[in-house]
């Protein structure tokens, strides 16, 4: 008799409670059932379940056994289904959150090139900045930047992305450079309302020395879109993130300024809740984000 169906046996014991019951779902004799029970007492060495003419109850070492006998057979399942969905062909629908702007820009053409190698996979992308409800709108995968503070959901990073300060030569012309974080004091920096965070807070990190300024100017959004236009208007300072600038900078429509300084990191994740780790078309879709995106990912901005 092989351990697991030792296990087994032991876990239906408790569950049906009678030596007679667990014979008719195992589909073998109460007298097997007995046998095989007291051959796994005598090589433990210790009674499992107590006897009494109507039914079996645990004994405390029982207990212990049946608590890991659950686990382990849990584990021997999810192993099954982890093998099993390594070689299925991912199919079915696959639900995918990403934000506004970085969706459209890098998201909807990733899966451009998604849908063309996985035709039997049916995609939903919805685009929204504000996070994701896993539980109500029933997500598969979720793009996200930076810190992710639900533990309950497993995060792999797709590319690094770091926040950056810059404005259009005009208004570095007219206005000066500034020199240190202190300086935006002194200029009209374009101020991002967004996610209930601290507006016009800026903080900046070099070696181990922190510095939070509050930043002024005559325009906000909420919309980092809108911000990036007034900014390539030559109307202030802005922060986005270097996915975004990226374009901007080549060209030279924008100019970095404080680069020996360091914003909170954006890195960007894909997100998903620890019950779809298994399933072939999440696993999938999420490897082939960190390849799309690791070759040489600052090519892609």
């Amino acid at each position: 008799m092989g351990h697991s169906s030792e296990l087994l046996l032991v876990v239906e014991l408790a569950r049906a409670g009678g030596m007679s019951a667990a014979a008719r779902e195992l589909d073998v004799t109460p007298a097997a059932v007995s046998k095989r029970l007291a051959q796994i007492e005598a090589r433990l060495g210790v009674r499992l379940f107590n006897r009494s003419t109507r039914r079996l109850s645990l004994t405390a070492e029982g207990e212990v056994y049946l608590e890991n006998a659950r686990r382990i057979l849990g584990e021997i399942d999810d192993l099954d289904a982890l093998i099993a969905s390594r070689q299925a062909a991912p199919r079915g629908l696959l639900k995918v959150n990403a934000p506004l702007g970085f969706g459209r820009s890098y998201i909807a053409p990733a899966i451009a090139e998604f849908a063309q190698q996985y035709p039997e996979v049916s995609l939903q992308l919805q685009l929204t900045d504000r996070p994701a409800d896993f539980v109500r709108e029933a997500f598969d995968v979720a793009v996200r930047f930076g810190d992710l503070p639900d533990t309950s959901l497993i995060a792999r990073k797709i590319a690094p992305n770091r926040r950056l300060v810059c404005a259009s030569p005009g208004y570095l012309k007219k206005h000066g450079t500034p020199a240190t974080p202190h300086d935006l004091a002194r200029h009209q920096c374009i101020v991002l309302r967004q996610n209930d965070a601290a507006y016009g807070l800026w903080r900046f990190t070099k070696g181990r020395r922190s510095e939070t300024v509050k930043v002024r100017g005559n325009l906000s959004s909420n919309d980092g879109e809108v911000t990036l236009t007034w900014g390539l208007a030559g109307l202030g300072i802005l922060q986005r993130a270097e996915w975004d600038l990226a374009r901007y900078l080549r060209s030279g429509r924008l100019v970095q300024v404080l680069e020996d300084y360091a914003l909170p990191q954006a890195d960007i994740y894909a997100v998903f809740p620890e019950r779809h780790h298994l399933s072939a078309k999440v696993r999938v879709f999420v490897d082939f984000l960190v390849a799309y995106f690791g070759e040489g990912s600052e090519g892609r901005w």
